[in-house]
């Protein structure tokens, strides 16, 4: 297995190579040349590719996931070998520091949507067209994700806005206050919800709701309880998205775009990249990385046994929960439970192994893309679903002083996986429920720290330094020195 970092320059000038196919449903572009960027802009075609571009760094969010479990009580990196990607045994151990092939990529690949979106804005007054409103609004959303797929990882980070990052901007600009960059989040979005539709009739566009999801989740980081309750609240009365009956059925390819999913990352079975560049692939490669090393028996592919979910996380679970088993497969218990037990065989990563694997996003023979099908899931992947939605509302409620309704949204999620009400007797029972519900969907570690559990939690946490992710040292050292470091590292 080869680490998934590749070997490009400098994520913050890889400026706007927006013209390789697009890994999204909704729009094809294969042109056969390049275009001047400087001419660019003159049709209203050029902003509906520019929009592509925007879209297509939406693929990096699975390092975003990847951290979010591996480095909480949730999961281990496993994988071929500790050396196997290595950045994520790192951040697994709480061991990692400046030099992080993972978070550097991180930190570019977000970047690089940044300055895709900031081309287009810097352009947006070039000329006018009926629709553009909605474009414009759409590439502020996408903004406003990459944004906060920073600074929740890296806290302050350099905040440029409607202009292309270049030397100058890397080497002048300083990191600005998390403060600063989660107003920049909010009036974007703010924005955005303004413009877009609450309906989308082609898959993969940002509605309005996705819109409302990603503020109310920016909101409940900051602690801001009341403004998250609002979004949340207006979200959940509009009566768009509902909790589906089966939770088993919420991260199959045959059920998507189904009505809870508010904000999803569509990707398909083709391929468009590889080891070397996993930043150009269409298909999601998560399955991929998580599936059974050398897997041979029905239901599942074989893959990489990467991000591992943990003992602790298992028996967090009642053996009555629906959702522990639609979350983790139990591997030997599965093998046993099958009539040709004794034909079927998985080997053990060098990386780690607790006879667990990540059962919502895992790869399935039924689910199988090409040509190299550890990179090219077709499954896609929900960055917010409506359970999320209410369990964030219910943090935001009960923690304004509205306990009834909390424990009201509460329980609908817990009644969809058979479970019995309970009554909220604090914000632990909420925050134990969001860890059953979404445990595996890469929102664990940020959990754990905007609510301070993490050095409970976490083996190996330090309080005052690993709320925050190091910035990667030669970024740093590219910058001229600019940016300091965080605390600790």
């Amino acid at each position: 297995m080869k680490s998934i970092t590749n070997n490009k320059y400098f994520g913050f000038f890889l400026v706007i190579s927006l013209f390789f196919g697009s890994c999204d449903d909704f729009l094809e572009v294969t042109p056969p040349y390049t275009q001047d960027a400087e001419n660019f802009f003159l049709t209203q075609e050029d902003y509906e590719r520019a929009l592509v571009g925007c879209y297509d760094l939406l693929q990096a969010s699975f390092l975003s996931v990847w951290i979010g479990e591996i480095a909480s009580d949730n999961s281990i990196a496993g994988g071929e070998s500790v050396t196997d990607t290595e950045g994520l045994h790192q951040i697994d151990e709480m061991t990692h520091g400046g030099v992080n092939n993972e978070l550097r990529s991180l930190m570019r690949w977000n970047y690089t949507g940044i300055t895709r979106v900031n081309y287009l804005m810097e352009n947006k007054d070039n000329i006018e067209f009926s629709g553009k409103d909605k474009i414009i609004a759409e590439a502020r959303f996408l903004r406003a994700f990459y944004y906060f797929q920073l600074v929740k990882v890296f806290g302050d980070v350099p905040l440029i806005i409607n202009q292309r990052l270049g030397v100058e901007e890397a080497t002048s600009i300083p990191r600005s206050a998390k403060s600063e960059v989660y107003a920049q989040i909010e009036a974007d979005l703010t924005a955005a919800i303004a413009v877009l539709d609450a309906t989308v009739f082609i898959k993969g566009k940002i509605s309005q709701g996705a819109a409302k999801g990603l503020l109310g989740k920016v909101y409940l980081y900051q602690a801001k309880y009341s403004q998250a309750a609002t979004v949340l609240q207006e979200l959940i009365a509009s009566n768009q998205y509902n909790l589906i009956p089966n939770f088993e059925d919420l991260f199959v390819v045959n059920n998507e775009n189904h009505a809870e999913t508010v904000f999803d990352i569509q990707h398909t079975g083709l391929e468009g990249g590889g080891y070397g560049c996993l930043i150009c692939l269409e298909g999601n490669v998560g399955p991929g990385f998580q599936g059974i090393r050398q897997y041979n028996g029905p239901i599942y592919g074989d893959g990489n046994s990467y991000n591992l979910p943990t003992q602790n996380l298992y028996d967090a679970y009642s053996v009555a929960d629906l959702r522990r088993d639609a979350t983790i497969l139990d591997i030997d218990a599965f093998i046993a439970a099958q009539p040709n037990a004794q034909n079927i065989s998985y080997a053990i990563g060098a990386g780690g192994h607790t006879g667990y694997y990540n059962n919502k996003y895992i790869k399935k023979i039924a689910e199988l893309g090409l040509p190299d099908d550890d990179l090219t899931s077709p499954v896609n992947y929900i960055v917010i679903r409506y359970a999320d939605v209410l369990l964030m509302a219910a943090e935001a409620l009960y923690q304004n002083g509205d306990a009834a309704t909390a424990e009201q949204y509460v329980n609908q999620v817990r009644s969809r996986s058979n479970m019995p009400n309970i009554s909220l007797s604090s914000v632990d029972d909420i925050w134990t429920e969001r860890r059953l519900e979404m445990a595996m969907e890469g929102h664990r570690f940020f959990d754990l720290v905007r609510t301070g559990q993490a050095a409970t939690a976490i083996n190996g946490f330090q309080t005052n330094k690993h709320e925050l992710f190091p910035i990667p040292q030669i970024e740093i050292d590219l910058a001229g020195g600019n940016w300091s470091q965080n605390p600790g590292y």
